[in-house]
């Protein structure tokens, strides 16, 4: 648990406290995993009149990490006290707001199971749209930015943004499929290259591998490359415009609904995606099309996922990138992953808390 949300609560009441006594603003808008400065909307709300909009980007209170093969809570007493905070306020927070929404379907229905009140709120599911303006900037970026070498042949696979122990599975059958793909074919498989940049959110140099230990444990660390550190959004789209494809690994958190991934549709790379099944990952991969899908079950090995992983691997490495996916389902993407529509509906999820009149107590 960080302690950024405690560290800047006070300073953040005061700055908003000053703001909305000076102006008028007609809605408060939380959008941050931040989860304790949600408490700001009640108090904001009852001192100066403001419905507030809570935008759910991960679970707060969430029994994860006490299920069946899930990995020990991170932070030790910090995550008790998180803990704590949630079971003390989520209940009074959500209770008071306007409306609610999240990038995943499962978080809301998971909320309105906990405070059926919520039902009555008006809500969206809305993830963070992709936008070509952004991809534009990013190719402004002086560059290569990677400096991926093909001197002998090489192919490369590129992941961006965090991994880590929810990642394991996803990973664990990725390097998996290497290696039996090495076995099979050691000439071929040598030139590929997986590259994980920004795996985790530590500054340069303070970043620890999580990637490269999974690796390690089946033989192909040689072939593997990972950045254990932050890096820019922007840096990531040029990135992904240098790789020949890109890595799309799944969590074994059911609701894991990554932004990155219509970022990755943007980008018109082949992509592999590692996921389980009945995911929130996996209904947007069936939803979109164009992805090669490796399956993963908690009961049961995929028989089909060494044949996904070397079909597409034989693709890129016989230069047939345009072959390695199906066709993807551009009118569907459009209309609701890009950012100017997604914008649209934000818009009207806000008008209709408006609509609404003061949100009520029930809970």
């Amino acid at each position: 648990m960080s302690a950024l949300g405690l560290r800047a609560w006070p300073f953040l009441l005061w700055r908003g406290s000053q703001l909305l006594r000076r102006e008028k603003f007609d809605l408060v808008f939380f959008s941050t995993s931040q989860f304790i400065t949600y408490s700001l909307g009640r108090l904001w709300k009852a001192r100066y009149g403001v419905p507030y909009v809570i935008d759910v980007q991960d679970p707060w209170r969430t029994d994860y990490y006490s299920s069946p093969g899930a990995p020990p809570p991170p932070g030790g007493w910090k995550f008790q006290f998180a803990r704590f905070q949630a079971w003390a306020l989520e209940r009074w927070i959500f209770a008071g707001s306007a409306a609610v929404m999240s990038v995943s379907p499962r978080l809301l229905q998971d909320l309105v199971a906990c405070y059926p009140g919520l039902a009555a709120k008006p809500s969206a599911v809305l993830g963070f749209g992709a936008s070509p303006i952004d991809l534009e900037k990013a190719l402004e970026l002086p560059g290569p930015a990677a400096g991926f070498s093909r001197d002998g042949g090489e192919v490369h696979l590129l992941a961006t943004g965090a991994a880590g122990g929810i990642m394991a599975p996803a990973l664990t059958a990725l390097f998996e499929g290497l290696s039996s793909y090495r076995r099979r074919d050691p000439e071929r498989a040598r030139r590929l290259r997986l590259h994980f940049v920004g795996t985790s959110y530590a500054h340069a140099g303070r970043g620890r591998p999580s990637v490269m230990p999974v690796a390690a444990r089946h033989g192909v660390a040689d072939l593997v490359e990972e950045t254990p550190h932050r890096t820019g959004f922007l840096q990531a789209l040029r990135l992904q415009q240098e790789a020949d494809a890109l890595l799309l690994l799944g969590s074994n958190d059911p609701a894991y609904s990554p932004s990155k991934i219509y970022f990755y549709y943007l980008a018109g790379r082949p992509i592999l995606a590692v996921v389980f099944k009945g995911s929130v990952m996996e209904r947007l991969l069936d939803e979109l099309a164009g992805a090669a899908v490796v399956r993963l079950s908690a009961e049961e090995p995929a028989p089909r996922s060494e044949e996904t992983l070397h079909g597409f691997f034989d693709q890129l490495l016989a230069g047939k990138s345009s072959e390695a996916n199906p066709r993807w389902n551009d009118a569907i993407f459009r209309s609701r992953y890009l950012a100017e529509s997604l914008t649209r509906r934000q818009c009207a999820l806000f008008e209709s808390a408006l609509a609404a009149g003061p949100p009520g107590t029930s809970s």
